[in-house]
């Protein structure tokens, strides 16, 4: 595929649209009597809801209905139990829906929800984490169908003999999405149709779920999304809010609005599971692994299981002739945990990448060269050839960028006054996804074209992406190009997860184009009223097995600084170096390279959760206390990337850019802070009383 489009710095189609405020998201869809409805959280961490006294909610002014167990409509067995919202008495964790206030405003919704009176059966709960709790078992699977265990040669033998080891724990505490837009949606039912409103990354699969939830054809359903404020992963499988709008919507006969709160998103719409990692590394005096084991504890809810495929990134990463990774997980009263950016990848990475970086410092070695030195030829686990791999290339690269040469690596060296300067390095890995998906392009009589499919553009630019894609396939401006996504009415497309986007919906984008440039170049004359359109579909290619292990690599560089007075850390600088394939936009790359690392630097030094024991919940559950980074934390952050033409992706060779941004950024921030400080801290993310702690022990 070639143009002028593709790769160019183009501009965000709706940026006008959102600076100007009038894109419009889920909950803003106003339509006559629109109602507004509100949860109420159970308060307890286990038990069962004995009785529900709404009589009071129900006299104030502007309630219209209180909806419980008992009252509202029945539902479909789902697939994903966290749907089965006032289905039953059960209580599986603190802040389940036990009730749904239906009200004429958000405030009257408000005021009802308070006034709703539940009382609870008490049971025994367990909610805390540990590596040895005694209900931990090995799963069949990890999230994304990873085997939990995997084993190759003789670790403990090859540990044994290892001229150098390490045997370190690390622990990334839970952690939470958090999008600028807070999940809602919007439902209204005419009897005959069901149109909703919500934000989601998939509208597709949204649309499926509520037809068999609601035993509904799906052909009497619209689901859109217009625009998103953002996902992060939480917004990837439909939540909570958009059943219990329809819900209300069915049980009132008016469009109903349900709006989550930001204090009930950490309860209610998953979150990255706590991981424990034990990391055991061998090596040869000359630094090449002879030994890799990679062992994760985390936890998933009663309800359902979830489990965070922390090891996996281990099976690809390096040559290691003896490796075992394993994952073992505990069910708890919690709320049951999702997807989060690079879920996976973004703990394990850390926990890895931390440990090689103390196995360098144990063997005397450059990181850099450490790593460099452990290339494999192909993909550890599977033997397979990587499609492509330019890993080192990304640390050459960075390291030149950086000025890493000539860094003493002896911690606490450089001083200005109290604060203790350090460098650290991290590599990082994101798998590339494909999924089926379809599109059309029709020619219109006017000169332009209409692109159509149902990507869902949850800030990234997906629009301005597929009309370049679509432009170069035509061989035409961008400008000609009209694009519609966002809707379940569209063509059918993925979701917008795991950097797969842009790869699914251009793939059969381009097809489509291609397919209608060549009937256009045949054809004279005039293009007729209604147009010409062709269609495209990938399926049984996008999803099909390679014989290539397909994977994006990175590399991480961090300056940090310490203050041995207060213990706090400033991240001074930040440089990332990818290797993701042919970048089909080099604004909105550098943006989501950028966007993922200050996200990569909230986990390391300012986000996380505590459960707390005594009620089950989240400690932090809003914005005042749940800390999120802005880019005023980074003074100077880099995001560049390496030429990678890779052709065994897809038509348009490229790897997903989402995700891998973050999947380095903590270990390289912590490294970095260890040769700052000379102390090893293995529990993110990096506080000031964490830090200041650690150095007084000294």
């Amino acid at each position: 595929m070639s143009g002028a489009a593709v790769g160019a710095p183009v501009e965000r189609r709706e940026g006008h649209e959102k600076v100007t405020g009038a894109a419009r998201y889920a909950a803003e869809f106003a339509s006559p009597g629109r109602l507004f409805a509100r949860p109420v959280p159970a308060t307890v961490a286990r038990g069962r809801v004995t009785d529900v006294d709404a009589s009071e909610a129900l006299r104030l002014p502007g309630v219209v209905d209180v909806l419980t167990h008992e009252n509202a409509p029945r539902l479909g067995e789902p697939d994903d139990a966290t749907l089965a919202v006032l289905q039953g008495p059960e209580i599986p964790h603190r802040g389940w829906c036990v009730a749904l206030v239906v009200a004429e405003s958000p405030e009257a919704a408000r005021e009802g929800a308070a006034a709703v009176r539940v009382s609870c059966a008490r049971e025994p709960h367990d909610v805390i984490l540990s590596a040895s709790h005694p209900r931990a078992y090995v799963p069949e699977k990890a999230n994304g169908g990873y085997l939990a265990v995997t084993e190759q040669g003789d670790p403990e033998g090859a540990s044994a003999a290892a001229a150098a080891r390490v045997d370190v724990g690390y622990r990334v505490p839970p952690l939470h999405n958090h999008p600028m837009e807070p999940h809602a949606s919007t439902a209204q039912w005419d009897g005959e149709r069901l149109t909703v409103h919500t934000s989601s990354q998939g509208t597709t699969t949204v649309r499926a779920v509520l037809a068999g939830l609601f035993g509904l054809t799906e052909d009497r359903i619209t689901v859109t999304a217009e625009h998103v404020g953002g996902g992060f992963g939480s917004k990837g499988t439909p939540r909570p809010d958009v059943v219990l709008a329809v819900m209300a919507a069915l049980r009132t006969g008016r469009p109903v609005t349900v709006a989550l709160p930001r204090r009930f998103l950490p309860s209610t719409v998953g979150h990255r599971a706590p991981t424990e990692h034990r990391l055991r590394l061998g090596a040869d005096a000359d630094g090449r692994l002879t030994s890799l084991v990679h062992e994760v504890a985390t936890h998933t809810s009663r309800i359902k299981e979830f489990v965070e495929q922390a090891a996996t990134p281990a099976r690809v990463m390096y040559a290691c002739p003896a490796m075992r990774t394993l994952h073992r997980v505990v069910a708890l009263d919690v709320p049951t945990p999702s997807w989060m950016r690079a879920p996976g990848e973004a703990p394990g990475m850390y926990a890895l990448e931390s440990a090689m970086d103390e196995l360098a410092v144990e063997l005397g070695m450059d990181p850099v060269e450490l790593r460099v030195r452990n290339e494999p030829e192909t993909e550890p686990e599977s033997g397979r050839p990587f499609s492509s791999r330019h890993l080192v290339e990304c640390l050459r690269e960075g390291a030149r960028r950086f000025g890493w040469e000539g860094r003493d690596p002896r911690p606490g060296i450089r001083a200005e006054g109290p604060l203790l300067i350090g460098t650290g390095v991290a590599a990082a890995t994101y798998p590339v996804l494909v999924g089926p998906s379809t599109a059309s392009a029709r020619a219109l009589p006017d000169g332009g074209f209409l692109v159509e499919t149902n990507a869902t553009d949850i800030g990234t630019g997906a629009r301005t992406v597929l009309a370049q894609i679509a432009a170069d396939a035509l061989g035409v401006t961008p400008e000609r190009i009209r694009i519609r996504v966002g809707s379940s009415d569209l063509p059918s497309a993925s979701l917008a997860g795991g950097s797969s986007g842009t790869a699914s919906w251009g793939w059969p984008v381009h097809e489509a184009c291609t397919r209608l440039a060549e009937r256009l170049a045949g054809r004279p004359g005039r293009i007729p009223e209604e147009g010409l359109v062709e269609h495209a579909d990938t399926a049984g290619r996008a999803d099909a097995k390679s014989p290539y292990a397909r994977h994006a690599f990175g590399a991480h560089f961090a300056e940090t600084a310490v203050d041995t007075v207060t213990g706090e850390v400033r991240v001074r600088r930040l440089l990332g170096v990818y290797a993701a394939g042919r970048i089909l936009n080099s604004r909105t790359a550098r943006s989501q390279f950028v966007g993922g690392m200050t996200m990569g630097l909230g986990m390391a030094l300012t986000e996380g959760s505590t459960v707390d024991a005594a009620f089950g919940d989240f400690a932090e559950s809003d914005l005042a206390s749940y800390h999120v980074p802005a880019h005023a934390d980074v003074p100077d952050i880099e995001a560049h990337w390496i030429e990678e033409h890779d052709p065994h992706l897809n038509p348009l060779g490229g790897k997903g850019i989402g995700e891998i941004g973050i999947v380095g950024t903590a270990a390289a921030i912590g490294n970095a802070v260890h040769h700052a400080a000379g102390v090893r801290l293995r529990e993110l993310p990096l506080t000031p009383d964490r830090v200041l702690a650690a150095m007084n022990s000294l």
